[in-house]
């Protein structure tokens, strides 16, 4: 198991770019599957969860062509339908929660999709149904094999058929599934309470470039006429909004003066609110945020005078991918505030290890905890921590870095699934992280 060794109490000076959004890489390579023609993704991130997923989309025939390490092109004009039947397909499938969206475009193109129980990270119950349920509507059958735990949807000999859904939640996931398979359905859909977040909308971009017929775009009420035929396309991802938040954590935990270029201001949504709702000191700089943290920060509160509370909600709600950031930053943090995860029930379970740092934290129950903050940096003391998802995995590492003394952190392969390059990037910016393999 790899780890990082990180000694506290370095601030950060200069500037950093932000990567590709992960969230959307999975969104946009899964739809490649719906076009024989080449598609062409850049500003795809280097981290292991979009490296697996390209490499299950060679193994089940689609054409890739490294043309950089960022840049991609993808063909899908000859798949082996077989191997998506094979015991090689479950095992790796199962591993990578992205491959949920195969499904959309497996059923629309090629009539029959099979989808073993996706892994990914153990943050509570993340439920299928709106995926199944989408796709049914749509005129799909439906089933569970559950000696093997893999599903099987099959689409009707006629092909999809458009029809109006009201989704029981506004899942991301879900809602691109249905998406890629509305798009070469016969007659109109109409998907609402669709999710709306930026990856959503570029996915639907991306879609529109290739021959689609999306209106609504940006919005939860969706209306897709389906096309026979989509062509190819090149795309270019948006930076990763996650990535721009947990820098923003790092410079303000560790009293930074930190330039983050190129963030697209316009899709940040309720991020940088959040952030300054708890104090931290940030500014726009055109499609830049600096974050000016030389000073300790100081939690605001609601006009009549009530404690602050910070909660996650669909977009253009706040993010849950967050959540855990902003709990961190909240440590140290002249104040308190009370953290509310609604999304997932197991993603503040991280910190019974915050605790062990010396943090003043009140879990309430599995979705909200009470952050009393100790009101000067480096107030938190180093331990060893072992990173239990992406998110989680990265809050501890802000922890760290911000800790007095030097920190441990294990199974470093979940930070390395959504950040690309994490430790030496940061160590060019003055952060001090080792990295160990194991």
């Amino acid at each position: 198991m790899s780890s990082f060794i990180v000694e506290g109490g370095h601030p950060l000076n200069g500037q950093i770019d932000i990567k590709g959004a992960k969230n959307e890489a999975l969104e946009v390579i899964c739809a490649t599957l719906l076009t024989p023609e080449k598609v062409v993704i850049s500003n795809l991130p280097e981290i292991s969860d979009v490296r697996n997923l390209i490499c299950l989309l060679g193994e089940m025939g689609v054409k890739v062509r490294y043309i950089t390490p960022s840049e991609v092109e993808f063909q899908s004009d000859e798949l082996d339908m077989e191997y998506i039947s094979s015991e090689a397909y479950a095992r790796k499938a199962q591993s990578l929660r992205g491959s949920v969206m195969v499904m959309g475009p497996l059923v629309a193109r090629f009539g029959m999709a099979i989808m073993p129980k996706p892994g990914g990270d153990k943050i509570g119950r993340r439920r299928l149904d709106t995926h199944f349920t989408g796709l049914q509507k749509l005129g799909a059958e439906f089933g569970y094999d559950s000696d093997s735990r893999t599903y099987r949807i099959v689409a009707p000999e006629s092909g999809l058929k458009g029809c109006y859904m009201l989704l029981d939640e506004a899942s991301v996931t879900g809602t691109a599934n249905i998406i890629m398979g509305a798009v070469l359905a016969k007659g109109r859909t109409t998907i609402y309470n669709a999710a709306c977040e930026p990856y959503i909308q570029q996915l639907c971009r991306m879609l529109v470039s290739m021959g689609a017929k999306i209106d609504g775009i940006g919005s939860n009420l969706l209306n897709i006429d389906g096309v026979e035929y989509l062509g190819g396309t090149t795309h270019r991802l948006l930076p990763d909004m996650i990535e721009v938040g947990s820098f923003i954590g790092m410079a303000a935990m560790t009293g930074s003066n930190l330039l983050i270029k190129d963030v697209h201001v316009s899709e940040l949504g309720l991020m940088p609110m959040a952030f300054e709702r708890i104090g931290v000191n940030l500014k726009i700089e055109g499609d830049d945020i600096r974050v000016d943290q030389r000073e300790i920060y100081t939690v605001d509160q609601f006009i009549d005078g009530s404690i602050m509370t910070i909660a996650d909600a669909p977009w253009p709600g706040l993010s849950p991918d967050l959540i855990s950031i902003l709990l961190v930053v909240a440590t140290q943090a002249v104040g308190s505030v009370i953290i509310h995860q609604k999304m997932f029930e197991s993603r503040l379970f991280f910190v019974d290890k915050l605790l062990d740092m010396g943090a003043r934290i009140i879990l309430c129950d599995p979705h909200r905890a009470v952050v009393i903050g100790a009101g000067k940096f480096n107030c938190l003391r180093a331990t060893d921590m072992v990173s239990p998802d992406i998110r989680a995995g990265v809050a501890m590492l802000i922890a760290a870095m911000g800790a007095k003394g030097t920190s441990r952190i294990q199974n470093i392969n979940q930070i390395d699934r959504g950040y690309e390059n994490i430790d030496s990037r940061l160590n060019k910016l003055g952060a001090k992280i080792i990295r160990i393999e194991e």
